[in-house]
């Protein structure tokens, strides 16, 4: 008899009575997945459970127990989880008080990769795996569960998180709403040689804004709107007995019904345009207008966009930065995933950022079309949360003259002052297109970016981690396309460099202790950034480049390697599911904290809520199994 079957066989055994059955399912109720489940799927649970003790060392399961035949759920004390094939899982790990386990090997059918061993007085509740089975065919929370606990999780920390701030929400209804939802009607058309009076007589008498002009077949070929009546047509004394087809804008912009408000607002935004189009199969099916979306938003993104670009001083600017952070309030109350969050706050600063080099550009006499700004660090992987400072560069062409230089970088410093004055601190290590070290000619960043990957200095890796996830934002674009490409091509090419990179990466653990418990500092304090988020962005970023991917987004590029490194779907998505989650946790911190002046990516442990403490331990682990792989592929 093996050590884990005697310590099983020795441990007190005792079915739950009926006497007992109220008071365990309130004390199951306190846990997912029990507090969805109907009363009498918990008392299936309680009654074809047995209840074990195990004292401190004692060991539940390990591998060599063979195909695991219960399923645990810790009523007090703490399990972890360790060595054997554990340390090629993400090492050793620890389940706490109302967690279930092994989830895995009891739904497989096979044995267990680790050795589960308490590791203080532990009580908990084994049911049998032909129970669990059929359990899981009567209760959907409890398979739902079963199958996708992590997801599960995160699904319930959102609504939690909906719940907090449903007081403070500006917002009627989500934009993560799909389009197909929101269209009511179908669409006023006509065709291309349908005559101007024809389509402005229907335009006035329906008092609609737009006529989308369409195929035989239903596709949108373009439109016209009553802005575009005046410039298009009275303007130009255009006779209207004219085909609408000579006076509409074409190509229209357009939309598919699977994408989302969200997308709509963008598009909207980026454009300036009020009506978007929505297709199903490449038909259109109805139009979406900034009317629509101002009715679901109260302070919508078309407002806030529009207000920075109709600013004409930095004093104007600065008030409506204040909107960007509420507009992220409101959105978070919305239950807005992290990365529609960031990349729309990322967007906004954009919008910012573009107006103000417009601005100071006509102030300075500077040719935007002779030089291409960079946004760099988070800004360049459309990641920015609400508490950023500026990582900025410029690349001016190759025939600048010394004048010009000159030029480009006093422009550059009112620029960085102009964001220092609307609440986007000065970068401490000077990294800002003022600096002459930040603004230089096509071939002096291909220069300088080869010897980072050729030497690989500490200071070269430290460089790279902010300079190579840079994003063109203004100006003369193809600069920066030319400076990609050659990026991708070089650091590919160079596995010294790469290996470097991971190891600069591996420097950074997740705040795990050995027993697989989350480990925060003294005061009880984790940082987000530096512990967390950072350990997915260095491990995106290398894999990215030794690929020559283009994407600088941390999800895009962990979407695109995973299945280049012939990485599963489910371990991926995990990557992901982690980071966002991280980045979702950071942003709630920095809008809470802001007034009260905290660390805006530090957080104490135990201030979380059950559900959030555990997806973040499981996020760590996520962490620590993908820097296990960089260790596999590149430390040797």
């Amino acid at each position: 008899m093996t050590q884990a079957t005697a310590s099983a066989t020795m441990a007190s055994a005792q079915t739950p009575s009926g006497s007992l059955l109220a008071n365990l399912r309130q004390e199951l109720a306190r846990y997912t997945p029990f507090s969805l489940m109907a009363v009498a799927d918990l008392d299936f649970f309680l009654s074809h459970a047995e209840q074990l003790y195990f004292a401190p060392g004692e060991i539940l399961v390990e591998p060599g127990s063979g195909e695991v035949n219960r399923l645990f759920l810790i009523r007090r004390g703490a399990v972890s989880g360790k060595s054997g094939l554990a340390d090629l899982e993400g090492g050793a790990f620890q389940y706490e008080t109302g967690d279930l386990f092994p989830i895995s090997a009891a739904i497989a059918h096979r044995a267990v990769t680790a050795t589960y061993e308490a590791t203080e007085d532990t009580f908990v509740l084994a049911l049998a795996v032909e129970a669990m089975q059929t359990l899981a065919q009567q209760s959907v929370p409890f398979a739902d569960f079963l199958n996708r606990r992590v997801l599960k999780f995160l699904d319930l920390s959102r609504q939690a998180l909906q719940v907090a701030y449903s007081s403070q929400t500006l917002a009627e209804q989500s934009l993560e709403t799909a389009l197909g939802d929101l269209v009511q009607r179908a669409p006023v058309t006509c065709r291309p040689e349908t005559p101007l009076r024809t389509a402005l007589t229907e335009m006035h008498e329906r008092r609609i804004g737009s006529m989308l002009v369409t195929s035989e077949r239903g596709e949108p070929l373009g439109i016209l709107s009553r802005e575009d009546v005046l410039g298009r047509v009275t303007l130009g004394a255009v006779p209207l007995e004219t085909p609408i087809a000579e006076v509409m804008v074409s190509p229209v912009h357009h939309l598919s019904h699977e994408h989302t408000a969200e997308d709509a607002a963008l598009l909207m935004s980026r454009h300036t345009i009020r009506h978007v189009p929505i297709t199903r199969d490449g038909v259109v099916i109805g139009i979406v207008s900034e009317r629509d979306l101002f009715a679901m938003q109260r302070l919508s993104l078309k407002h806030v966009s529009t207000s920075i670009r109709a600013a004409v001083d930095v004093d104007m600017l600065k008030l409506v930065a204040q909107d960007i952070r509420r507009f992220a309030r409101s959105l978070l109350s919305q239950g807005v995933q992290a990365r529609q969050l960031t990349a729309l706050i990322s967007h906004l600063n954009d919008v910012l950022t573009e107006r103000l080099l417009e601005l100071k550009a006509a102030e300075h006499g500077v040719d935007l079309n002779r030089l291409c700004w960079l946004a760099l660090g988070s800004e360049g992987r459309s990641e920015q949360t609400i508490a950023t400072d500026q990582d900025n560069a410029l690349i001016l062409p190759d025939d600048s003259s010394a004048a010009h230089r000159q030029a480009a970088l006093a422009f550059a410093r009112a620029v960085n002052q102009a964001l220092d004055d609307c609440g986007y601190p000065l970068c401490k290590g000077g990294i800002m297109a003022g600096n002459p070290a930040c603004c230089l000619t096509l071939r002096e960043w291909r220069e300088r970016f080869s010897q980072w990957i050729e030497h690989g200095a500490p200071q070269d890796l430290l460089n790279a981690s902010i300079y190579f996830d840079f994003r063109p934002l203004a100006g003369d674009l193809t600069l920066a396309q030319r400076l990609r490409a050659e990026v991708n091509r070089s650091a590919s090419r160079v596995p010294r460099f790469l290996k470097q990179l991971a190891l600069n990466a591996l420097t950074r653990e997740p705040p795990l202790n050995w027993m697989g418990g989350i480990a925060a500092d003294d005061n009880g304090y984790i940082d987000l950034k530096l512990q967390g988020t950072a350990l997915f962005v260095d491990a995106a970023r290398l894999y990215a480049l030794s690929q020559g991917l283009p994407a600088t987004a941390t999800r895009e590029r962990l979407e695109a390697v995973g299945p280049v490194l012939g990485v599963t779907a489910a371990e991926y998505e995990a990557w992901v599911r982690g980071f966002e989650f991280l980045q979702m946790l950071r942003l709630q911190i920095q809008l809470e904290g802001a007034a009260k002046g905290e660390q805006p990516n530090h957080i104490v442990v135990d201030s979380l809520n059950d559900i959030d403490r555990r997806i973040l331990k499981e996020t760590f682990r996520v962490a620590r199994s993908l820097q296990q792989r960089l260790q596999l592929d590149y430390e040797r």
